[in-house]
């Protein structure tokens, strides 16, 4: 009997540490306060749009799955810029600064490619994939008002266990 709860154990152990190698959260940065969010979708990230507004902060984003963006977080309000991605790509680094909101960003993929968004100022963050078969998978955070972005956490993972 005992071997087999040493067996069950050990294979519990094994499942448990694949299983996290699979998925992790980036600690989310900012004040927080207002609506919460989080982006999703079907595979692999294959573009990210972001909108700043001029001088000042990130008003809103989308990502896209597939053939198929996400809803807009916060508003398509000022500058929009955007990076499509590679087949095989991935992003596995986002770093900027707040504020009271999220006031720039930048997006760095597997090939060493980067899109910065919005004015650097406030307390810098950086925030990045755990091992490198992940990449982002999902943008939690949330919303205060119709584009100001007051918390922003990254999840990582490995896109085909989120389809």
């Amino acid at each position: 009997m005992s071997r087999i709860v040493i067996v069950t154990a050990l294979f519990l152990c094994v499942f448990h540490n694949a299983l996290a190698e699979k998925y992790a959260f980036s600690q989310p940065v900012g004040p927080g306060g207002g609506d919460s969010f989080s982006l999703s979708g079907d595979g692999a990230i294959t573009a990210v749009r972001v909108w700043e507004q001029y001088n000042s902060v990130i008003t809103g984003f989308q990502l896209r799955y597939g053939p198929t963006w996400s809803p807009v977080i916060g508003a398509e309000t000022g500058d929009a810029k955007e990076m499509e991605l590679y087949k095989d790509e991935g992003i596995i680094q986002i770093s900027g600064k707040f504020t009271g909101f999220i006031t720039s960003l930048v997006f760095v993929t597997k090939k060493g490619r980067t899109l910065q968004v919005g004015q650097p100022s406030g307390t810098s963050f950086n925030m990045y994939a755990p091992s490198k078969d992940t990449e982002l998978v999902l943008i939690s955070g949330q919303t205060r008002g119709p584009n100001r972005i007051t918390y922003f956490g990254a999840h990582w993972g490995i896109p085909e266990y989120y389809i």
